[in-house]
């Protein structure tokens, strides 16, 4: 399992109206072949930052499989239109499981 995180900017004055967005998009993750899961969390001190953290089986299912996919288009159909850059995507493995 690993899990994606992206880092979104935006333009905080919409921030009610990309939180939607995301919520509606929440099938084509559901729908995604490997997907495990995923949250939006909205940065205390930047508020223009978000961190989508998507868990995913594998990097293939998010990277080949999810982005061939139409629910990706669907996806950036959704949240797009929000981003003032492109996001940036990393992905971790758990290192340590403290408790």
């Amino acid at each position: 399992m690993i899990t994606e995180i992206a880092t979104i900017a935006i333009d905080p004055t919409t921030a009610a109206a990309f939180e939607a967005a995301v919520a509606e998009a929440a099938p084509h993750f559901r729908a995604a072949e490997g997907c495990h899961g995923f949250t939006l969390d909205r940065c205390i001190e930047e508020p223009a930052r978000y961190f989508l953290r998507v868990e995913w089986e594998s990097v293939d299912h998010h990277m080949v499989r999810f982005r061939a996919s139409e629910g990706f288009q669907k996806w950036r159909t959704l949240a797009g239109p929000f981003f003032a850059a492109p996001p940036i995507v990393e992905h971790s493995a758990r290192a340590v499981t403290g408790f």
